[in-house]
């Protein structure tokens, strides 16, 4: 059985990305440790630590036992990067190197075979997403470890976005952006069907209220997600996909 590390930017986006093959992976028995690199909080909350236990809720339900922190706080949207309140250090205030000899550290560790990062686009963009992909490259030249990234179809996110602004779920700004998120279909190296997990990623994403709760789009999307019935998502979520850097071929398994 193998070791797999995988590397996130935030609470939820685990579940989002690769919610299906972390699952997968756990039900085959495989090692899986979730890293997140930060705790999703931009200001100062009443309980500090609210969207990790979320986290760990959501890692439990795709079978994930073992969740690690690398101790950022998010770094949020916007022009400007404010201080945090409770002082510790935003994620893309911190460089690449220490967050990377950090994580090549737990890949040492857990004697990693396998690192799951993001893509050179950092799937939407956010500045934490572009800060993980640096990271996870550094990590995986310092250890030798055999990187993928996650990542999704351009031209579904594309379709996915129009979709969601004829239902209005999304405003045009979001349509538009969509045409720079993610990898063309074309270079994507790994598709994994996970249609058998895909009741655990929703249950998954469940756990994550906080976000779920919030106003906006964004969330707006992930509560129709968990209350769609799991077959009827197989066209859309069936599948998650993955880059290979230095690799030009296709393949159904990661491992």
């Amino acid at each position: 059985m193998a070791s797999v590390v995988a590397l996130n930017a935030h609470p939820d986006d685990e579940t989002i990305l690769e919610g299906g093959t972390l699952a997968k992976l756990a039900a085959a028995g495989h090692r899986v440790i979730l890293v997140v690199a930060t705790d999703g909080m931009v200001r100062t909350e009443p309980r500090p630590r609210l969207r990790l236990e979320e986290l760990e809720a959501a890692a439990a339900q795709l079978g994930v036992r073992e969740v690690r922190w690398l101790g950022y706080a998010d770094s949020g949207h916007g022009a400007e990067l404010y201080p945090d309140p409770a002082g510790r250090v935003r994620l893309v205030r911190a460089g690449v190197e220490e967050p990377a000899e950090a994580l090549a550290g737990i890949l040492r560790e857990v004697n990693a075979d396998l690192l799951i990062g993001y893509d050179a686009a950092g799937g939407y963009g956010h500045r934490d997403h572009l800060a993980v992909h640096a990271i996870g490259h550094r990590a995986a030249e310092l250890t030798g470890v055999r990187l993928v990234e996650a990542t999704a179809p351009r031209e579904v996110a594309v379709r996915l976005f129009g979709l969601a602004a004829r239902l209005r779920l999304v405003d045009e700004a979001d349509l538009r952006r969509a045409h720079t998120w993610f990898t063309p279909s074309s270079g994507i190296t790994h598709r994994i069907d996970v249609r058998a997990h895909l009741a655990e990623k929703q249950r998954a994403l469940a756990a994550h209220r906080t976000e779920l709760a919030k106003p906006g789009a964004a969330a707006r999307l992930q509560r129709l997600i968990v209350r769609v019935p799991a077959r009827l998502l197989a066209p859309l979520f069936g599948t998650e996909y993955f880059v290979e850097p230095g690799v030009s071929g296709r393949s159904d398994r990661l491992l």
